[in-house]
């Protein structure tokens, strides 16, 4: 994770993700921001005026960084696929709270199914969130989805935001309590 309170000048005009409405916004050209989060390939920037955005991989150049495209994964043969969903899911990060969604026990379920005559595999997701209320649904489900496609034995994948049960922070996994210190390491 990469944090930087470093202001930064944006280099060009892009879209941005209002955090946590999960508007679309246009984040104008020489605009003055400090990132809060680096994870997963994006950015969470706060502005000068204290709007929390986030910026995609592609358009990373904005904020000086390398753009980050990501490629098609060769099939591992150590790993089954259903593990390499699961290593792909642990890359997605919600943009407000610095864990991966796995970690974070938005991941409800996980299916493979292998579509006829050896044409790859469907993948379907049912996920949900921190808040019922939360605007980010969509982009989170939206780069769990690409990055699961990057697979190459994946052909369609499917993320559906889900809210029953409610998630609740018993859900989270040990390691992502301790680290949002929600539990003594003691």
């Amino acid at each position: 994770m990469e944090t930087n309170e470093q202001t930064i000048i944006t280099t060009r005009e892009c879209e941005a993700t209002e955090i946590p409405a999960g508007m679309k916004v246009k984040l104008a050209s020489g605009t003055s921001v400090s990132i809060k989060q680096s994870l997963g390939g994006s950015f969470t920037v706060v502005t000068d005026v204290g709007r929390m955005l986030r910026i995609e991989a592609e358009d990373a150049d904005v904020l000086g960084k390398e753009t980050q495209v990501q490629a098609t994964v060769a099939p591992s043969s150590d790993a089954s696929l259903e593990d390499q969903v699961w290593d792909q899911l642990k890359t997605c990060y919600d943009p407000e709270i610095a864990v991966n969604i796995v970690e974070l026990g938005l991941i409800y379920a996980c299916e493979i199914t292998p579509l006829p005559e050896g044409g790859g595999n469907n993948v379907e997701i049912k996920m949900t969130l921190t808040a019922s209320g939360c605007g980010m649904g969509q982009s989170i489900a939206t780069d769990a989805s690409q990055k699961i496609q990057n697979l190459a034995e994946i052909k369609k994948c499917n993320v559906e935001v889900v809210w029953d049960p409610p998630w609740n922070p018993s859900m989270m996994s040990e390691a992502a309590k301790k680290k949002l210190g929600l539990v003594d390491e003691h």
